[in-house]
């Protein structure tokens, strides 16, 4: 017999939904553990007809150890409504917490570390029963140290951003100095503020600087004056650096301050 309290104990080990619980606890005569098992596979199941739902809200989190080691990730629901929902952070603070320990190189591994009897991946599908929306592990990066190095991190927006960065040393006492780990501090919030596309030339597209080369000009104008042109009028491309490039975007706390902190640590070998 399947009384209230079996289904209470499936729901509260589950959070999925009442009548799913006791469809499942039917087709297993009451055992618990066959029907946990049997709802993750229906999970799995159902996340492959929602696959092609948008999942464009969601959270990012990041874990760091011992200040040499960072991950950050990105896992999507549907709504704004689920993502604020605890059980959905916990969900993801679960998951964080599993590659945090497992520390896999990049996102295709991430996916097939072992977590609850399965596999990542098929773990965070088998919670779409529980949710009732599409779920996408979207990205996942792993920083390492370099020796003498620094990761450092900053979530904002209760999770719509984040930021993770590696900050080298020359020396080795450097990396424990309250200067230095103030600026670390406040270059992570600077990234959030700015969204820089990288560090160097390299890291912008070459689309994206070619939009910004494109002018309205005079009928009139021959290809060899357009050609010189665009070879001697960089302005807007020199923007799309300014702007872009994490080293030349603008300090949002101040010029002033950031080189002031900037050169204390430099004198403790920064780079």
């Amino acid at each position: 017999m399947i009384t209230a309290a079996i289904v209470k104990e499936l729901r509260d080990r589950t959070n999925a939904g009442m009548m799913d619980c006791k469809r499942v606890l039917a087709e297993t005569n009451g055992d618990i553990e066959a029907s946990i098992k049997l709802l993750r596979e229906r999970g799995i199941a159902k996340a492959g007809a929602k696959a092609d739902r948008a999942a464009k809200e969601g959270i990012i989190a990041a874990r760091v150890s011992n200040a040499t080691t960072g991950i950050l990730l990105e896992i999507n629901c549907e709504t704004d409504f689920v993502s604020k929902n605890e059980n959905f952070q916990a969900f993801v603070k679960e998951v964080a917490d599993a590659l945090e320990a497992a520390s896999p190189a990049d996102h295709d591994a991430a996916l097939a570390i072992p977590h609850g009897g399965y596999s990542l991946d098929d773990y965070i599908k088998a919670k779409v029963i529980e949710v009732g929306e599409n779920l996408r592990f979207r990205k996942y990066v792993r920083f390492a140290a370099a020796p003498g190095g620094v990761i450092g991190s900053y979530i904002h927006m209760g999770g719509k951003v984040g930021v993770l960065i590696e900050m080298g040393t020359t020396k080795a006492a450097t990396a424990g100095n309250g200067t230095f780990l103030e600026l670390l501090k406040d270059l992570t919030l600077h990234i959030a503020a700015s969204a820089p596309k990288g560090l160097s030339r390299e890291d912008i597209p070459e689309a994206v600087i070619e939009t910004k080369r494109t002018f309205s000009a005079p009928a009139w104008w021959t290809a060899a004056t357009r050609q010189h042109h665009r070879e001697h009028h960089q302005g807007p491309t020199r923007q799309v650096f300014r702007r872009k490039l994490f080293p030349r975007t603008g300090f949002r706390q101040g010029s002033g301050h950031h080189r002031r902190r900037l050169a204390r640590s430099q004198g403790q070998g920064t780079r």
